[in-house]
């Protein structure tokens, strides 16, 4: 009871702190961390060591999966994109040639193809306008458009690497496979988007039907920045789905026993996450700018902004990892664990209801999906590879539910959309509630299967 109460009250202070007194994450996750370990019975000279150890381990660079260094890739990538025009020569390629029926299925799938290597808040900047521009230009209500971009962007923040928190979850829970976390996840989110997005946007539509022309804080007449040459969309789409195709190969390589030498070996090296990227990285700064006449100095900028982007992300992801370790090192996973096995619960239900509880007491979905796979760790113990691959989903699963007024993205969406606190409940919360729930239930199908 001890432990569980020093859980609790860690728990409690972070949750006091992010939401009352607006500290940021990256403290509010050391203060409860030292509260949890004090209350625990940690001598107070060591209450922080098991923060420290664990900061460490999630973003260290000892080892080439080193959770740190994927997401400064992905990041640098994502910013690239934007930069360059390569995203939206995506969103205008793909919108230009679709009719106003089929609108909010063409906003899920840019959504989609451009949240593979952006992370979300990323993908909201880029998206948002264009959203508003579409939403003026085809007098449909912004939560049509919006939602089914939302939703997209949640999906593939929650299930695909290389974004933070799958990226963590398969770090934490060892054994897992990266790509088949990537094959699986896309499985499960690309019908969880069609169901969260355009099919619930179409009801929420009419719930709340606010328009382009009377939301303020955004132009909608404002398009992208303009720039002298963009890449062809061809560029900008295999700069995307590069690192897909390499670490799908290489799990198919695995899979199939031929990774031990020749061809097979070196497809397996270039499907490593940290390879796939710096490949993708290296491709992206010749096709999208070098070949647009960007210079060297253009470029090493991008890198500059992108470093700018991702230092918070690193932050809340490392504290994360830091709370996670001072909750294991104080033997309160094996309380948990312990307790959902006298329970005889499924240990897919679990991770997802483990991750579901933190979410909803932290409000960041990466602080969620880190700290619940640490815990719920001891449960995959002896698992298949594809049931390892499935717990990690359904900690992303967990990590996207209910998001409310703890979390930065719903003021985010609120003041983007122009919406009262009641009509974020109905619409973005409702949303990635949905998520959740399709999420786990299409990974648990999954499960009985593989």
């Amino acid at each position: 009871m001890n432990l569980i109460l020093a859980a609790v009250l860690g728990i409690a202070v972070i949750v006091l702190l992010i939401v009352w007194l607006k500290v940021h994450p990256f403290l509010a996750l050391l203060l409860g961390s030292a509260t949890t370990a004090v209350v625990a019975g940690v001598p107070y000279m060591q209450m922080l060591d098991s923060f420290a150890k664990g900061v460490g381990a999630t973003i260290g660079t000892n080892t080439a999966s080193s959770v740190g260094i994927l997401i400064v890739l992905g990041g640098v990538i994502g910013t690239l994109l934007m930069k360059t025009g390569g995203a939206d020569v995506i969103v205008d390629t793909i919108t230009s040639k679709t009719s106003a029926k089929v609108l909010p299925w063409a906003m899920a799938a840019v959504a989609f193809i451009i949240g593979i290597p952006m992370f979300f808040e990323i993908g909201v900047v880029i998206l948002i306008p264009v959203v508003m521009m579409i939403a003026k230009r085809s007098k449909q209500p912004v939560v049509l458009l919006g939602i089914p971009a939302l939703a997209g962007l949640s999906a593939l923040h929650a299930f695909v690497p290389p974004h933070p928190g799958p990226l963590a979850a398969i770090s934490n829970i060892g054994g897992a496979n990266v790509g088949l976390v990537l094959g699986l996840g896309l499985l499960v989110a690309i019908p969880s988007v069609v169901i969260a997005g355009p099919f619930l946007g179409h009801y929420m539509a009419k719930w709340v039907p606010i328009t382009a022309d009377q939301i303020k804080i955004l132009d909608a007449d404002k398009g992208s920045e303009a720039l002298e040459k963009k890449p062809s969309f061809g560029n900008a789409i295999s700069v995307i789905l590069l690192p897909v195709v390499l670490m799908l190969l290489a799990t198919v390589v695995e899979l199939l026993g031929y990774n031990k030498a020749g061809v097979g070996m070196f497809i397996s090296f270039l499907g490593t996450p940290l390879i796939a990227l710096l490949v993708t990285l290296i491709v992206g700064i010749f096709s999208l700018g070098v070949a647009q006449g960007h210079k060297g100095s253009e470029i090493n900028g991008i890198f500059g902004k992108a470093i700018e982007s991702v230092g918070g992300i690193l932050l809340i992801v490392a504290a994360g990892g830091g709370f996670k370790q001072t909750l294991v090192d104080s033997g309160i996973d094996k309380v948990i664990a312990s307790g959902i096995s006298d329970a005889n619960m499924n240990p897919l239900f679990a991770a997802w209801l483990v991750a579901v509880l933190i979410r909803l007491a932290t409000g960041s979905a990466t602080v969620a999906t880190v700290t619940a796979s640490g815990l719920v760790a001891p449960l995959a113990a002896g698992m298949s590879p594809a049931h390892l691959a499935l717990m990690v989903l359904a900690i992303g699963a967990g990590s996207i539910f209910l998001s409310h007024v703890n979390d930065a993205g719903f003021w985010l969406v609120k003041e983007y959309f122009g919406m009262t606190v009641k009509q974020t409940f109905m619409t973005w919360s409702l949303m990635e509630t949905v998520l959740s729930v399709v999420g786990f239930v299409l990974v648990f199908l999954l499960s009985l299967v593989l």
